[in-house]
């Protein structure tokens, strides 16, 4: 089975006259541009150690198949503000964890990190029989999780940029990278 026992958090922002190429200068920022990334869906293995960006990148091999959760965005409009966010949930249990992504335009760094965060933790708080008000706000929902005692770390990785002033590609990416 391959079961990742480790995880980092990275992010990156890259600006080029061509798409794909500023994704290519993000990944690049973020460390993981010589992998075969692999997009995967929202779980965090049971005892998947969290570890450093510095000590996750040079445990990846040029060329290598890499599981990552990931989020994107771009824009080409001169000042527009874009967001890429990724965002954690792990319960205090030895169950899995849930890991979201969220992508937007106009909204702060701050605000889509949270959005992200509260996310996974409405995803893992849905899965572990915590009541929650959806409507209630994200700071609220919080405090509940964590009276719980059910959900012992949220957090989030989230890179923001605006867009290129005289209309180069502007990428920004954030992910969860595993570690097998």
């Amino acid at each position: 089975m391959m079961i990742p026992k480790m995880v980092f958090f990275t992010k990156g922002v890259g600006k080029h006259k061509d798409k794909l190429q500023s994704f290519e200068l993000a990944l690049r920022k973020a460390g993981i541009e010589k992998c075969n990334l692999v997009r995967v869906s929202s779980i965090c293995p049971p005892n998947c150690k969290i570890i450093s960006k510095p000590q996750g990148v040079p445990m990846l091999k040029a060329g290598q198949v890499v599981f990552c959760v990931m989020s994107e965005n771009s824009t080409c409009e001169p000042n527009r503000m874009i967001t890429a966010s990724v965002g954690m949930a792990i319960p205090s249990t030895v169950g899995y964890g849930y890991l979201s992504e969220h992508h937007a335009f106009g909204e702060t760094e701050e605000k889509s990190g949270d959005y992200a965060e509260d996310l996974a933790a409405s995803m893992l708080a849905s899965t572990l029989g915590i009541e929650f008000d959806p409507e209630k706000n994200y700071d609220e929902r919080k405090e509940i999780y964590r009276m719980s005692g059910k959900i012992v770390k949220t957090r989030n990785i989230t890179q923001a940029a605006r867009g290129d002033k005289h209309g180069l590609w502007t990428t920004v990416v954030a992910a969860a990278v595993f570690v097998l």
